[in-house]
């Protein structure tokens, strides 16, 4: 059984940034539409986000390799929690769009760094588990803290200063418990076009998770204000949408490792299609449909991105790995910096409950993609299928925790890293 003494302070630091992150995306929608922000304005503001996300997937590996994990990490976080207090001290829609791109940035890099720690510090017969405990450190620190939100209020400055102590106190497990040396992550020639030949359907899978999923979490709390939920209703709203992602992370992948992939991915598609049609008709007021909705949604939605990548695993060589992990990243982010602002123009044309009806439409073009890539290319056959594992949106080093875990080994392959272990 494994010791998880050494990796205790990386999943409190870990649980610490999910919470704040995850309590900022809500908090910033709700509280951009008191200050009456435009709807547009607050879709700028998660497209900000996610193109600094992308930016930092691409640029903080070099400021690792130049500066080393801890400088960078402290760095990053402190830059979130003055970006967050400076959110409240600077009212102002454009202030916040670049604000929010600069969080964007130090997010995906703060992730980077642990992911690195948790890559260099786990036994490979222990990562599956480490995983695990990692995706429940990120479900129980997101959903916990949306109820800060009615706990607290989001009309002052004391949410904001929550944050922003939350991310000085993600320093301290970090700067004072681990002394280890990680290796910084790979350095890769990127060719977008490489990562479309190996799996089309896993880059439009991203790319629709983004445009979708980024919306729902960026967004939806927009949608719940309109549709009459209170702050604890906004909470339970966007928690629910997180725990049904949960709920069938596990069974869809077991599903996806003995059938074709991309029926698992069709059958999840049309589900979320259903969800948001049903969210899309139901009537203001009738909240306990409301959270079902929201519920069955993220329970369709939310695994797509985890059985995306798994079916881009199953076509990839092993050299084309870290290639892969850098373009799958880039295709959800290209999306989900497009989805909110859709999604933003849509409401104020539309109405909030045609923020689902889009959701739909993007999920039943998917479908339709799907199905005719199926008519193009055979699929993988069992025997040669990597392992499902879920995955984070955190930063492309997730995909190095998981490499050992997904790629597929024969027992000979197996023999010979015993071996080699053994010699070192």
């Amino acid at each position: 059984m494994i010791s998880l003494g050494p990796f205790v302070p990386l999943l409190v630091t870990a649980g610490i940034l999910f919470a704040g992150n995850g309590l900022q995306g809500t908090l910033i929608a709700l509280r951009a539409n008191a200050e009456g922000f435009d709807t547009s304005l607050v879709g700028l503001m998660g497209a900000s986000y996610f193109l600094g996300f992308m930016l930092s997937c691409l640029y903080v590996g070099r400021l690792i390799r130049a500066f080393g994990h801890i400088r960078v990490f402290a760095a990053l976080a402190s830059l979130a929690a003055v970006g967050t207090l400076l959110l409240v001290l600077l009212i102002d829609p454009f202030v916040w769009i670049g604000i929010r791109a600069v969080m964007g940035f130090c997010f995906a890099g703060v992730f980077m760094v642990i992911e690195s720690w948790l890559n260099e510090a786990i036994p490979n017969e222990d990562r599956a588990r480490v995983l695990s405990i990692y995706r429940m450190v990120d479900l129980g620190a997101v959903v916990g803290s949306q109820f800060l939100l009615p706990a607290v209020g989001t009309d002052g400055f004391e949410l904001f200063a929550i944050m922003a102590i939350l991310f000085c106190l993600s320093l301290v497990p970090v700067c004072l418990s681990n002394r280890s040396r990680p290796e910084p992550p790979e350095d890769y020639k990127f060719e977008i076009s490489a990562v479309w030949k190996i799996s089309p359907i896993a880059c439009l899978g991203c790319i629709t998770i983004g445009l979708t999923n980024s919306a729902f979490r960026l967004i939806g709390p927009l949608y719940g204000q309109e549709m009459g939920l209170d702050l604890s209703g906004v909470a339970l709203f966007m928690s629910a949408g997180i725990l049904g992602g949960a709920v069938l992370q596990l069974p869809l992948g077991f599903l996806s490792d003995r059938f074709d992939r991309r029926w698992v991915l069709i059958f999840c598609t049309t589900g979320a299609s259903i969800a948001g049609l049903f969210l899309t008709f139901v009537s203001n007021g009738e909240h306990t449909l409301l959270y079902a909705g929201a519920f069955f949604f993220g329970a369709f939605a939310l695994p797509l991105y985890s059985l995306s990548a798994a079916h881009a695993n199953d076509r990839a060589d092993k050299g084309q790995y870290v290639l892969l992990a850098a373009g799958l990243t880039l295709f959800f982010s290209l999306g989900a910096a497009v989805g909110p602002i859709i999604v933003s123009i849509v409401i104020d044309l539309y109405g909030a409950p045609m923020f689902f009806a889009y959701t739909s439409v993007i999920h039943a073009s998917l479908i339709f993609t799907a199905l005719y890539r199926m008519t193009r290319r055979a699929s993988v056959p069992r025997h040669a299928r990597s392992r499902f594992v879920t995955l984070s949106r955190t930063s492309p080093v997730i995909y190095r925790l998981v490499k050992r875990i997904v790629q597929h080994e024969t027992p000979a392959d197996r023999r010979a890293q015993k071996e080699a272990e053994e010699h070192k």
